[in-house]
């Protein structure tokens, strides 16, 4: 017997929403996220439409909530809340620890206001639902009050949904450098045969070019390595904007491509070549985060290479800067004025150092988890270009998208991927803040 399944649209949530037939309560309570075993008649739909085809997933941000470990990390914070708020009516309070409280409170009021408002759904949604199973019991004839009140259901479960994504969100730890812009480099890797890394190498130059002005950031290009027959060996840029960071922080690492070449016996053969390259993303530090040393400095001069003829600088403007104490190295010729170039190199390397210190503060943090949940090492394969599937994989979520070329423009389809990553990242940042905070007391 075929089973009448009902399709709606959620205002509040704006996805749609598989609704079983039969006990049409259960599954919209499920929905509100009250517990029981009806959670299975709720999926995600698929939208098809003119876009590139992709991989959807079951689990958000508003599902997520549901876990045990991050209820009971939301008790223990509006126990906390709760305490705090307390304390601060206490007039014998002094200025200092007044101080602190004040500031813990503020930072817990957000989270706070979200729950609060979750609450009152709930209510509101039992409320209808005891209204909903009064007319039942009765058997009401009135089927408009009956209808109105489905929908309000609907809509109260939809609410809820997303105020606890909205809590979660609240939940994840800040990261301070999120609005910091950033140092971005491209660097080619090593393939079994042919160009194909310098030739890739320059296609996600292009696409990252692309992506700023999707977002109406400044792209300043800083250094520029060009390779044979239109290759690229190394680039760098400096991006600016809101949150650049943010963005693209989860985009350092090595992407491969898989591709078969242009010209060549390969390229009659059908033969596949696999290649690298590796993204380097740095945030720009403040002038005081890093303090240089000139004695620490060694700065060479030399002549910038080119392709020849006009290309080549015939003065001494290109400029390398060598850290003694740690090796690290920066240089630029991207500009015929020396001046220019060194203090461009000189940002280069004060970023680098930059990130060599944080670095050194999270990997004694992070050394526990990179055994069970591996790392965002820039030295680890992130993502796969595969030219001749059509097909983009990013191996740490399972996210596939289709039309290569759309992606490597640097528009919608690159967004949509990089929010992926990052709610991704969010939900393992708050895992970890859970974690910390269940193994807090035992240590103490």
């Amino acid at each position: 017997m075929l089973v009448a399944r009902c399709l709606r649209l959620c205002p509040f949530c704006s996805s749609r929403v598989v609704h079983s037939g039969g006990d049409r309560r259960a599954a919209w309570r499920t929905l509100a996220g009250h517990t029981g075993a009806a959670r299975r008649h709720v999926t995600r739909v698929q939208h098809w439409g003119t876009g590139a085809p992709r991989r959807l997933y079951r689990s958000d941000l508003g599902h997520f909530y549901g876990t045990e470990s991050v209820q009971r990390h939301v008790r223990q914070l509006m126990e906390e809340f709760g305490d705090i708020s307390e304390m601060l009516q206490r007039s014998h309070l002094s200025e200092s620890d007044r101080k602190v409280l004040l500031k813990k409170h503020a930072e817990l009021l957000p989270v706070a206001d979200v729950f609060e408002s979750i609450e009152q759904a709930l209510k509101d949604l039992g409320e209808v639902t005891s209204l909903l199973r009064g007319s039942a019991a009765t058997k009401d004839e009135d089927g408009e009050l009956t209808q109105l009140l489905k929908e309000e259901e609907e809509q109260i479960s939809c609410r809820v949904m997303a105020l606890r994504k909205d809590l979660v969100k609240a939940l994840v730890p800040i990261d301070p450098l999120d609005s910091s812009n950033i140092l971005l480099e491209v660097v080619s890797g090593r393939t079994t045969g042919g160009d194909i890394c310098q030739q890739f190498t320059k296609e996600m130059f292009d696409m990252y070019q692309g992506f700023a002005f999707y977002n109406n950031w400044d792209f300043e290009l800083l250094n520029y390595t060009p390779a044979e027959y239109g290759g690229l060996h190394h680039a760098a840029v400096r991006i600016a904007g809101d949150n650049v960071y943010r963005h693209l922080k989860h985009e350092g690492g090595t992407h491969r491509v898989q591709r078969i070449p242009e010209v060549g016996l390969s390229s009659r053969m059908q033969r596949i070549h696999t290649g690298t390259m590796t993204v380097i993303i740095l945030p720009q530090p403040a002038e005081f985060d890093v303090v240089l040393d000139p004695k620490d400095l060694r700065i060479d001069t030399f002549r910038s290479r080119g392709a020849g003829g006009q290309s080549v600088n015939t003065t001494d403007s290109a400029v390398r800067i060598v850290h003694l104490p740690t090796g690290t190295t920066a240089e630029c010729q991207q500009s015929r004025s020396q001046l220019q170039n060194r203090d461009t190199a000189i940002r280069m390397l004060r970023a680098r150092l930059y990130q060599g210190i944080m670095g050194k503060e999270t990997k004694q943090r992070d050394v526990a988890r990179k055994q069970q949940v591996g790392t965002r090492s820039q030295s680890e394969r992130i993502r796969t270009y595969n030219f001749s599937q059509d097909r983009v994989t990013d191996h740490r979520t399972g996210y596939v998208t289709r039309d290569i070329k759309e992606f490597t423009r640097g528009g919608e389809a690159l967004r949509d991927l990089i929010r992926h990553v990052l709610e991704h990242a969010e939900k393992e940042a708050l895992l970890e803040a859970v974690r910390r905070k269940s193994v807090k007391p035992e240590s103490v």
